[in-house]
């Protein structure tokens, strides 16, 4: 397939998605024709937005229609992001739910990074009916046995002693400028490679106007650290619950899934670990990605 121009990535036109049963409204960006169905679903990472995957998924626009949400307490969703009492993803799974409910046509495709991988994972267990297929790049699935052990009320609290919490509450939110934050990111800690186009996305939604001027994360670092900490939901449990082809890519230096390859008891899922790759897969390999959610486009067009 030919690689698209990364120079004049087409701009998304901007929805907000009513969800009343969910208490607010999520922001979505939508490329493509708007006469047809939407045909793809994608949800973003932790910490992240909806806009830092434009070069993903841009150039897709041609063929189909997609939305890419950004996920309660991310971006410009209005979804309460309130943090006491929260246990697992099932809050961002029901969202994703409910979005697909607003959405009109066949069954379509669901697929994301990280925690949105995982929470698409969750609504098509919520919603089969409304899901042909799932592409996950380096979802989040611990062991079956440390979701299991999460469950148990002597080791729930347990992800909450992660470093991932305590470096995600220790992170800096704000910033004089859109350029300040980019010279602070560029080449260090998770943005290390990442394309200055990227980050720069990334940054377009990821920074709010701060009530004392500047700028601040739009998604908090306390809200960061929660999800982290959330982890009670079951991605076994709505795997074994789908039917539907879905295609796992597995970073080779990760840590976010443990889902083996193959999986036991579950033929409907395939799992293709990239050489090379890291947990920031589709910002540092998006044309794998991207082949890879066309694959799964085609495959399960006519069915």
């Amino acid at each position: 397939m030919p690689r698209p121009d990364l120079t004049a990535m087409s701009e998304p036109r901007r929805l907000t998605v009513d969800l009343p049963a969910r208490g607010g409204a999520m922001a979505v960006l939508d490329w493509g024709d708007l006469d047809r169905p939407v045909d793809l679903i994608f949800a973003h990472a932790n910490g992240f937005n909806a806009l830092t995957y434009r070069h993903l998924l841009a150039p897709l626009a041609d063929r189909y229609r997609i939305w890419a949400p950004d996920l309660r307490g991310h971006g410009a969703t209005t979804l309460s992001a309130a943090t006491e009492g929260r246990r697992g993803w099932t809050d961002h799974g029901a969202d994703l739910a409910a979005l697909l409910d607003a959405t009109d046509g066949p069954p379509m495709v669901l697929a994301g990074h990280s925690m949105g991988g995982t929470a698409g994972l969750l609504a098509a267990a919520a919603r089969p009916e409304r899901v042909r297929g799932l592409v996950l790049a380096d979802p989040v699935i611990m062991t079956r046995q440390a979701v299991w052990a999460f469950h148990l009320p002597l080791l729930r609290d347990l992800p909450r002693r992660s470093p991932l919490v305590f470096n995600a509450l220790k992170r800096r939110s704000e910033f004089d400028s859109r350029a300040a934050a980019l010279a602070a990111y560029r080449g260090r800690g998770a943005f290390k490679g990442w394309p200055d186009a990227v980050l720069a996305d990334y940054l377009a939604d990821g920074l709010v106007p701060a009530p004392d001027g500047g700028l601040t994360l739009a998604c908090t670092p306390q809200w960061e650290a929660s999800n982290y900490a959330a982890q009670a939901h079951d991605p076994w449990r709505a795997m074994r619950r789908l039917t539907c082809p879905i295609h796992i890519l597995k970073a080779e230096a990760g840590l976010a899934c443990h889902v083996p390859e193959p999986p036991r008891g579950l033929p409907h899922v395939t799992v293709e670990t990239l050489p090379g790759s890291t947990h920031f897969l589709p910002m540092l390999q998006p044309d794998v990605v991207r082949d890879a959610l066309t694959a799964m486009l085609e495959a399960t067009d006519a069915v």
